[in-house]
């Protein structure tokens, strides 16, 4: 069965999925987190990437980012995943596929479901029972949303919407610490009016994504998968 098209849209917002193969951890210590981001953080600056959330799961990542050139995310993750693939290999003398075909993008609005988004990211390791909290994990930006915590190896974006929540950082962290844990005794991902997890776009009820942007919507047809893609 062939394959939906990827969409790709300059100054686009995306919820970035990559797993690992058939399910396998991908990251089995505090150096390969650390691994990852460090060329994570190379790929954003290369690339023109804006990093505004993220998790790092043992089998899995969600990235939230944004591009100013859509063409650019695939480039972007298909480098980071082969160069991580290639340090997985040699420190753990492994063969094989690592990530699980290619990664999933999922386009969202940036204006309705940013925050809503960066949420359910960071609720993560709490939903798997790998944290009490999100501020137990200490691979997830929600601290430094919540807590002012400056990663040393990652630039991270605070977005537009992050900065609405309070007229100084001090009640910016609190209400989105709050808004955050509000989000644990939902009954939905992301509330009472989800967007779309499974889908390719992530919209605001009621409102296109084409009219938000004020552009049409471009949509590239994606090759058969290779090797720097899984």
């Amino acid at each position: 069965m062939p394959r939906g098209a990827r969409i790709l849209v300059d100054g686009g917002t995306y919820h970035v999925i990559t797993r690992g193969n058939n399910g396998q951890p991908v990251f089995h210590g505090n150096p390969d987190f650390q691994h990852y981001l460090q060329l994570l953080s190379g790929y954003l600056e290369e690339y023109r990437l804006k990093l505004y959330h993220f998790v790092l799961m043992p089998n899995h990542v969600h990235l939230v980012l944004e591009v100013d050139l859509g063409k650019a995310l695939s480039k972007a993750m298909l480098g980071l995943n082969l160069s991580y693939t290639w340090y997985y290999r040699k420190r753990y003398r492994y063969t094989g596929h690592l990530w699980q075909g290619r990664f999933k993008s999922l386009l969202i609005d940036r204006d309705s479901y940013l925050l809503e988004c960066g949420r359910y990211v960071e609720l993560n390791p709490v939903r798997a029972g790998l944290a009490t909290s999100p501020d137990r994990y200490a691979w997830s930006s929600f601290r430094a949303y919540a807590e002012g915590v400056e990663y040393s190896f990652l630039a991270l974006a605070h977005h537009p919407l992050y900065v609405t929540l309070g007229a100084s950082s001090r009640e910016q962290q609190e209400r989105y610490r709050q808004f955050v844990l509000d989000g644990l005794r939902m009954t939905t991902p992301f509330g009472p009016s989800p967007g779309r997890l499974d889908g390719r776009i992530f919209p605001a009820p009621g409102i296109s994504i084409e009219k938000r942007l004020g552009i049409p919507i471009r949509r590239q047809q994606q090759p058969a998968p290779t090797d720097h893609e899984r």
